[in-house]
């Protein structure tokens, strides 16, 4: 299938939804997102609407979590690729079977419209097996390998090409570290343009502290709660998804409320912001080690588009490492931009997420190919 126009960009979570339609030339011509509460009524009117706002649609791409070592490239749904998927639903239990679901809802609604999905593990399948492998018993990986796959792959892909452009220099050339910073949050090294390491690991709990996520933890902890708590898989898994990260450490998950008590002499915002950013620069110099230095940090997300106090106070840290900020830049910054002053060692690069961009470019590579 040649010539791809109107793609309806599925983005779908644990508790979102967001749709948009992007044009020949990645121009949005219709977006819906709401809170999502897991109806497939829901799904079905949300659709219908965005259907017809911004028809003809010629086709449609589904952000998908995590692929597992089934789909390492976006595919083309068919029904064994959605049975295939309907599989891994355990690997993210709170991201794919929504995606799943979806997918469903859409091709009941419109069986003629072409379908890819898009994986978010899917740009880490490059990270070589020094960086991807754990040092576990190897009878574990009986059922599926037990790696770090990575995620947010959607917006690391995008992030480094859109800040290659920035730099106006060839990604080819670039050691870049992607910074996706919001409610979920990892880091990416991305060396002429390929995933060569990342933060998150076998599921997105793994890496920096996030708004509601403890990110990494001594296994031996989890072993001690659960043998002195009674605690269950499931429990604990809840607890470490959605009540730890800045929500346990300062009582707030938004970026925005945990700075407003910094300013306010709050101790616990304050020691949730030093963990956050510990943690964040100690993640950006692993990121470096493993590139062998660094071109540029780049500054995406929520917390990374938004918090100019966080890219500022994290980039002063990494002085060590060549990244220099320009203030003045910095604070003014509302857009995709360079905040580096020229002939930094090390630039800062802020780009602003576009995963439907990345789900777009992919389902249209997808169909040509097809």
């Amino acid at each position: 299938m040649l010539g791809v126009g109107r793609v309806l960009a599925v983005n779908v979570g644990s508790s979102s939804l967001k749709l948009s339609v992007l044009d020949e030339v990645d121009t949005v011509v219709a977006a819906h997102s709401h809170d999502f509460g897991g109806g497939e009524g829901e799904l079905e009117e949300a659709f219908a609407e965005i259907l017809a706002a911004a028809a003809p649609i010629e086709a449609a791409g589904h952000r998908v979590v995590h692929g597992g070592d089934a789909f390492t490239d976006p595919v083309v749904i068919d029904e064994q690729a959605e049975a295939d998927l309907a599989r891994l639903a355990d690997l993210a239990p709170l991201h794919n079977p929504p995606a799943v679901k979806a997918i469903a809802v859409l091709r009941r609604l419109r069986p003629e419209l072409p379908a890819v999905a898009c994986f978010d593990t899917a740009f880490h399948t490059t990270i070589p097996a020094a960086a991807s492998t754990y040092a576990i018993p190897t009878d574990w990986s009986a059922q599926i390998p037990l790696r770090r796959y990575g995620f947010h792959g959607l917006s690391h892909a995008y992030a480094s090409r859109r800040a290659a452009e920035l730099l106006e220099r060839p990604a080819a050339e670039l050691r870049l570290v992607t910074a996706h910073l919001g409610a979920g949050a990892s880091l990416a090294a991305v060396q002429g343009g390929r995933s060569v390491d990342t933060t998150m690991g076998f599921t997105p709990l793994d890496g920096l502290v996030m708004a509601t996520r403890s990110g990494s933890v001594d296994p031996g902890l989890l072993l001690w709660v659960q043998r002195h708590s009674g605690r269950g898989a499931d429990e604990m898994e809840r607890e470490l998804d959605r009540e730890a990260g800045m929500l346990a450490l300062s009582g707030h998950a938004d970026m925005r409320e945990v700075l407003a008590g910094v300013d306010a002499g709050d101790d616990r915002c304050r020691l949730a912001l030093d963990v956050y950013l510990h943690r964040l620069t100690a993640g950006v110099a692993a990121m470096a080690a493993a590139m062998g230095g660094l071109d540029a940090l780049v500054f995406t997300g929520g917390v990374g588009e938004h918090a100019a106090r966080v890219r500022a106070l994290a980039s002063e840290v990494l002085a060590f490492l060549g990244v220099a900020l320009d203030s003045d830049a910095n604070a003014q910054a509302d857009e995709d931009a360079l905040l580096s002053p020229l002939g930094a060692p090390a630039g800062v690069v802020l780009v602003t997420a576009r995963e439907d961009i990345e789900i777009a470019r992919q389902v249209r590579a997808a169909l040509s190919s097809s």
